[in-house]
């Protein structure tokens, strides 16, 4: 079968990916511990863990070293610290670009061998911030523009290789009921996209015949 490494599995979107691909795929399941991946390990008993701070450049170069066939990189992992501009600080923006853009960027490059190899498919896990910003997500949304310009360059230098930008709105996630919270507002999960449709999205880009390149997907919710 195709291997398919997803990072940020542990939960939320990440999982309803691992649990998408298992059928047709040897999954390399990442996380920031190995912890947070038993639930999943155990779920999905086939999958290998893969624990590594992705920000860690030299830990990332130690455990992506023995990978020499890739055929999907699903770019998951994020973080979303949001701040207005005036209360936003040099070291939140610095710790957005690194989690949502450098250490997508030192993955692929270090990867780029294996991907290669298998004529791989890189899925980054965008959002609707990669085309516009609004007020108070401005750190975010400029790291999904960098991460959407990543994508476009990846995939003209790498032509051996397909390479999708997903685009989804606001997904029914731990992580989202943390950003309702900040906001102040009541959590309901019917005004969001369920993880599994965005899951979804990633098994139709990847299951589009070679003749087709699937660039950009967009979700919004009805």
């Amino acid at each position: 079968m195709p291997t398919a490494l997803i990072t940020g599995a542990s939960r939320g979107l990440g999982a309803s990916i691992a649990r998408e691909l298992a059928p047709t795929h040897d999954l390399i399941l990442g996380a920031r511990s190995a912890g947070s991946l038993t639930d999943i390990c155990g779920e999905l008993p086939d999958a290998t863990p893969w624990p590594v701070e992705l920000t860690d450049y030299d830990a990332l170069a130690t455990v992506c070293a023995p990978i020499e066939r890739l055929d999907a990189l699903v770019h998951n992992a994020g973080v979303a610290d949001l701040a207005t501009i005036a209360e936003s600080s040099v070291e939140q923006w610095k710790r957005t670009f690194d989690a949502n853009v450098i250490a997508v960027a030192e993955l692929t490059r270090l990867l780029l061998p294996a991907l290669r190899s298998a004529g791989g498919h890189v899925i980054l896990i965008n959002s609707g911030a990669g085309f516009r910003a609004n007020a108070g997500w401005a750190s975010y949304a400029a790291s999904k523009f960098a991460l959407r310009a990543f994508g476009d360059a990846l995939r003209l230098e790498e032509p051996s290789l397909r390479v999708t930008s997903i685009h989804p709105g606001r997904i029914d996630t731990d992580m989202q009921r943390a950003i309702v919270a900040g906001e102040g507002d009541e959590y309901r999960p019917e005004k969001y996209l369920l993880p599994s449709t965005v899951a979804g999205a990633v098994r139709v880009a990847l299951d589009t015949p070679v003749d087709a390149h699937c660039t950009e997907v967009v979700l919004r919710v009805r």
